[in-house]
């Protein structure tokens, strides 16, 4: 089902504006969002309790009659609470399988970092390669499947931090922060208020059919050469006159990355109605697509270097490509 851009773009609008009914300010994180949806991507999301991480999904699952399963993480977690297992019937003398509460549209993984690491590697496992294996059997999780797992950075005791290597299956690391006062003012008024019934306005079809258009959004060589050198910036830094930086770097992004930087500015362009890719598209999501990939050594840690410093003097160094589209018309002529 191949829609306009000006089609794809309403839909989109139009289940922005079901989802501002209800969440107030958080714009930004909405939008990234949106982007692993169509991109089929997952989120990790950083920030403290009460930004409405958890109200955000549901009422996105909601808007386009998903199905959406909150999973609150605890250290007594075990992997079989969330894949599922298997439960003898006693009335019939066989095994059944139970599947757990991955299989859903959108996932929410409550503070992540408080399960022990074979809960993490078993949803994990499950995001790459979107199946279950119970006794042998393999159950496939529904299409879209998008995960979003929160981290609460306040507190560390009783935590499980996550391994480096588990963190890169995340397309995104998106940092939520406080709303303004004025946000505020208004999510009191909301919260206080009347209930809020949200229109569903599409389906998971619809979805479905929007993250195929987005595959065949445009990419010019030049903006994925431009993704390729920053990734490329984040291991060899020398390279690129980043000698400075060698000592802060344990280990640079994957090319999960490089990936994620297409795939990422592919679904941005189609939000903007756009079926071709510009350089803006891309710089946009760098920071999101490479913090959590980039392994900092102790030095770093000494000299208080965030992985966002390291990032913003990456992008400083690399320089943007020239818009390579000038119009919709070209863009279908080299696609």
């Amino acid at each position: 089902m191949q829609q306009d851009s000006a089609q794809t773009a309403e839909l989109m609008e139009r289940m922005l504006y079901e989802v501002k009914r209800v969440v107030v300010g958080q714009d930004r994180f909405l939008e990234r969002v949106l982007i692993a949806m169509l991109a089929q991507g997952h989120l990790l999301v950083e920030g403290v309790p009460g930004l409405a991480k958890t109200l955000t999904v549901k009422t996105l699952a909601r808007t386009m009659r998903g199905s959406f399963r909150r999973i609150q993480f605890t250290p007594d977690l075990v992997p079989a609470d969330l894949v599922g297992t298997r439960i003898y019937n006693q009335k019939s003398g066989e095994f059944g399988t139970s599947l757990g509460p991955v299989f859903a549209n959108l996932l929410l993984a409550d503070e992540i970092n408080r399960a022990p690491a074979k809960v993490q590697s078993a949803l994990l496992e499950v995001m790459q390669e979107r199946q279950v294996t119970i006794a042998g059997e393999t159950h496939r999780v529904p299409e879209p499947f998008v995960v979003m797992a929160t981290q609460n950075p306040i507190e560390t005791e009783g935590t499980y931090p996550l391994p480096e290597a588990q963190v890169d299956r995340f397309m995104m690391k998106v940092l939520v922060d406080y709303p303004s006062e004025e946000e505020e003012f208004v999510i009191a008024q909301r919260v206080t208020g009347g209930a809020v019934d949200v229109q569903a306005v599409a389906d998971t079809y619809a979805l479905q059919a929007l993250q195929k258009e987005c595959r065949a959004v445009y990419v010019d060589p030049s903006l994925i050469n431009y993704a390729v050198k920053l990734v490329s910036a984040t291991r060899t830094p020398e390279k690129y006159e980043l000698a400075d930086l060698s000592k802060y770097l344990t280990f640079g992004a994957s090319p999960r990355a490089t990936i994620g930087l297409v795939e990422g500015a592919r679904a941005l362009a189609l939000l903007r109605g756009r079926r071709y890719a510009l350089p803006e598209d891309m710089v946009d999501l760098v920071p999101d697509v490479l913090r959590h990939r980039l392994v900092l050594s102790y030095e770093a840690l000494a000299d208080n270097m965030t992985a966002d410093q390291i990032v913003q003097r990456v992008m400083q160094k690399v320089a943007v490509p020239d818009k390579p589209m000038a119009h919709e018309g070209s863009a279908n002529t080299h696609a």
